[in-house]
């Protein structure tokens, strides 16, 4: 047990100090992690993973705040949207996909196009106008309560994807990562209530994994503050590169894994 606790700690470090730069807490390359090394249990993990991120969170959100890149609106609008869509996907991870397979092809479903759409968007950049603005009220709003949705099922938060979505317009990732890691962490905190909720009238395994959670978690938070400290000295391209052959291994191996 005690070797769970210092993996999960080391994976949460490390995970959060290369992904926090680009807006992304980790949990999204955290979940594979627990879910086969640390041996969390299908549906336990999704919980314990918003555990990671309600811990971690604040590591990086304080950084940033303290440069003052947290000022503007799309912190909020994004929070706004993207809190009743986690609720509703944790009501349907919890009824409606609760067996580890199925779970699996999940995984492997978000991951794979992620992945391999950060690599080819890096490689191959859209071009846009240097004044471009975020999306419309009414895209955000779709964008995020959809994403919402996602980070509930999955237990990611949602950084990792709206952060694609919102590059696609154009926005700088300087301005990107401080409102999505935001979002992450109101929508992980409001994931990580229901789920504790749902284990009330549920049978299986739906409460979190508190200790190892945590222990992710406080790796997380040392992780996020360092990578938001070194976000502008780290070079974009080669971090989404990084990003997208992660994502896109992982999720090959988790398909395998569902199909075999």
């Amino acid at each position: 047990m005690e070797w769970t606790i210092w993996a999960g700690f080391a994976a949460g470090l490390l995970i959060s100090t290369v992904t926090s730069p680009v807006g992304v807490s980790g949990a999204v390359f955290l979940l594979p992690v627990q879910l086969s090394v640390l041996g969390v249990p299908s549906p336990a993990v999704t919980p314990t993973n918003l555990l990671f991120n309600v811990v971690a969170g604040p590591g990086a959100l304080w950084r940033y705040r303290r440069d003052g890149a947290l000022r503007g609106p799309l912190a909020r609008r994004l929070v706004v949207w993207t809190l009743p869509g986690v609720l509703i996907g944790a009501a349907v991870r919890v009824f409606a996909l609760p067996g580890p397979g199925v779970f699996r092809l999940l995984v492997a479903a978000f991951l794979l196009p992620l992945g391999i759409w950060l690599c080819l968007r890096t490689l191959r950049p859209a071009r846009r106008p240097p004044d471009a603005t975020e999306p419309s009220a009414r895209v955000l709003a779709a964008s995020a309560l959809m994403v919402g949705v996602v980070s509930g099922i999955y237990g990611i938060g949602g950084g990792s994807l709206l952060g694609p979505i919102l590059a696609a317009r154009g926005l700088p990732i300087a301005r990107i990562a401080p409102a999505t890691l935001a979002a992450t962490f109101t929508t992980s905190v409001a994931g990580a209530a229901a789920y504790a909720a749902l284990a009330l009238a549920s049978p299986g395994p739906v409460a979190p994994d508190w200790a190892l959670g945590l222990a992710c978690g406080a790796g997380g938070l040392i992780g996020g503050y360092l990578g938001a400290r070194l976000q502008p000295h780290l070079p974009e391209t080669a971090l989404r590169l990084l990003l997208g052959a992660l994502a896109t291994a992982l999720g090959a191996a988790y398909a395998l894994q569902a199909l075999a």
